[in-house]
């Protein structure tokens, strides 16, 4: 099945890729590996999920957050290679969550990327390495961002 049929029948429809905020790209090819940059919660009417997990955001807000991550990375993706069937494994996975001092369940919101890229690639291809780490900010505020290396096909 096809990355595009798959989408629909999960009934997802993917945002248009986010620009960059910086002197950087979205994503860097080389060789059968894909390093794609930092990807945070912009959501489809604008703007994007802000906030400090754990004091304006639930784990549930954050994980909802991390999933809406999930889709802007999948539109980065598909503009960096142009094709999201090239993609044969998510490798590995860095998930910052912007969270106060004492916070405990970064794993948790990081889950909602995780589990959109295996719903999404299925358990052999989408299930990564993976890291969930607690951040004292992140840029604008966000809640959360995501970047991950790719393995992919010509």
């Amino acid at each position: 099945m096809s990355f595009d049929a798959k989408l629909a029948e999960l009934n997802i429809t993917l945002p248009a890729p986010p620009s960059p905020l910086g002197n950087y790209i979205g994503g860097v090819v080389t060789g059968n590996l894909l390093f794609m940059s930092g990807v945070g919660p912009r959501k489809l009417e604008g703007g994007a999920v802000t906030g400090k997990v754990g004091e304006d955001l639930t784990t549930e807000d954050a994980y909802d957050a991390a999933r809406l991550v999930g889709l802007n990375m999948l539109a980065n993706m598909k503009s960096v290679i142009g094709n999201l069937d090239r993609v044969t494994k998510i490798v590995k996975v860095l998930g910052m969550v912007n969270a106060v001092p004492g916070f405990k369940e970064h794993p948790k919101v990081i889950n909602g990327f995780s589990d959109l890229m295996v719903e999404v690639f299925g358990d052999n291809a989408g299930k990564a390495a993976r890291s969930a780490v607690g951040m004292g900010s992140l840029p604008n505020q966000i809640a959360v961002e995501i970047e991950m290396i790719v393995e992919i096909v010509d």
